[in-house]
């Protein structure tokens, strides 16, 4: 295989090599040319000079090419090689002015906002920012698998149609083959002539099936693709995204927690480990202090706090601070309250435990107070809740009498609760959207910047 740009500029000169790429800039100076080639490997650009004679006509910004020439030290500041090109292929060209009705190649080189990149998801990714944004998901994506193998975890591929509604939220997208032309006029008749035979909708977590798994292979995890038709035009909100989901077996909230904690530790880590350069640049140029918050989050002791203590210091802090939703014992946490326990009471990451059961899923196993959950929330600073989970409530008259109290149709769940009826466990979970995850890695500060294509409200490309 020809070597990328990142694996080019480690080379000690001189060596002769072809390069193949974009083209980011290109300037005439006499009778020479400068390009700054990019193959998207790395942040950095490899620069090219070669004489003027050899530039094939079209060349532009944008343009495919294949380069030949010898690596040599670069006298100019700021890089350590260049090439020196002997012979210039142009592969694909990219437009610099309209021709045949065909508009321009619209990266030229200024600087373009991120609501402008956003209505070109095809294209963006060949700028800085979204193509540091992809290696950095990648590597975090590879960390997630690692850190689960690595552990005796198994990938568990979850269904993306299903039946039943896994948090009881009911903002599902419904799946149907029927034609729009000839729906059935009656609704009892609309889904026996479905594909299915029944009410079916794109899933918004895989979690009750991977707890099936758990019961039979101890240690699972699912890392795919969830849906929720929520109608929210939000920073951080997408219909579609990506939910990193383990499930275990014999863990109770405790071992669950240490878990969390760890996973956490472990991608940070990695990322400041082996995105060095794309952390740089978000450091410097998306958000200050960056990489100082995500390694106090990967070096830090997480501190352990019941959900009753955290809304006592949130009442006292109301006090002084009044925050836009007023605290209470019973209500949910929003994000100003889960930000000011991490980042001004804590002062670091937090884990929130014993949440109110009626806040709480159906499947959360009750504390023996009859109030409470064995909930927990991790928090972290400039965010807030990055993973949320709980230990699994294993006892199967508990679980039929919550699901009956939430008016749940307890047969469309006969295959969940079986798993309290034969040979049931203890067990524990949590889950993570990954888009969060990468979004707080980067400093993104719109979830739709994080994801090669976003699914919004309205926003269908």
């Amino acid at each position: 295989m020809f070597p990328l740009i990142k694996e080019i500029l480690t080379l000690s000169p001189p060596q002769d090599l072809v390069i193949r790429g974009w083209v980011r800039t290109k300037r005439d100076m006499k009778n020479l040319v400068f390009a700054e080639i990019n193959d998207g490997s790395c942040f950095s650009s490899i620069q090219c000079t070669f004489d003027g004679i050899f530039v094939p006509p079209g060349l532009s910004t944008g343009s495919a090419v294949e380069i030949t020439g010898r690596l040599i030290p670069s006298p100019a500041p700021g890089q350590a090689v260049e090439i020196a090109a002997s012979s210039i292929q142009l592969i694909g060209e990219a437009l610099g002015e309209e021709k045949n009705g065909i508009p321009p190649y619209p990266l030229q080189k200024k600087r373009h906002s991120l609501e402008f990149l956003r209505e070109m998801p095809h294209l963006r990714g060949r700028t800085n920012t979204l193509a540091a944004v992809m290696r950095v998901r990648s590597k975090l994506s590879y960390a997630v698998h690692r850190f689960f193998q690595d552990r005796g975890y198994h990938y568990l591929h979850t269904p993306v149609i299903t039946g039943n509604d896994a948090e009881g939220a009911g903002s599902m997208f419904r799946v149907t083959a029927l034609d729009p032309a000839g729906l059935p006029k009656k609704k009892e008749d609309f889904y026996a002539g479905d594909f299915f035979g029944r009410e079916t909708f794109l899933t918004v977590s895989g979690q009750l099936e991977a707890e099936t798994y758990a019961a039979a292979l101890s240690r699972v995890y699912t890392f795919g693709p969830t849906f929720r038709a929520e109608n929210s035009n939000t920073a951080r909100h997408l219909a579609e995204f990506w939910m990193i989901e383990p499930e275990t077996a014999f863990f109770r909230l405790p071992e669950n927690m240490a878990l969390a904690e760890d996973f956490l530790k472990f991608c940070f880590t990695e990322i400041l480990d082996e995105c060095a350069e794309d952390m740089a640049f978000f450091d410097e140029r998306i958000e200050k202090g960056l990489i100082k918050t995500i390694r106090l989050v990967a070096e830090s002791d997480f501190v352990h706090l019941r959900y009753t203590d955290a809304i006592a210091e949130l009442e006292k802090a109301q006090n002084s601070r009044p925050f836009e939703f007023k605290p209470h014992w019973g209500c949910d946490l929003q994000s100003e309250h889960e930000k000011f326990l991490a980042e001004e009471f804590i002062k670091g990451p937090v884990i929130v435990t014993d949440y109110p059961k009626e806040i709480k899923a159906f499947y959360m196993k009750q504390n023996n107070d009859g109030k409470t959950v064995r909930a927990m929330d991790v928090l972290v600073p400039r965010l807030g809740e990055i993973i949320g989970g709980s230990e699994r409530e294993e006892n199967l008259s508990a679980l039929e009498r919550r699901m009956v109290e939430l008016g749940m149709d307890t047969k469309r769940y006969n295959w969940y609760l079986d798993l309290r009826r034969y040979g049931a466990v203890p067990h524990s979970g949590f889950g993570l959207g990954f888009e969060r995850l990468v979004q707080y890695v980067t400093g993104m500060a719109n979830i739709r910047d994080v994801i090669p294509y976003p699914r919004a409200a309205g926003q269908l490309y």
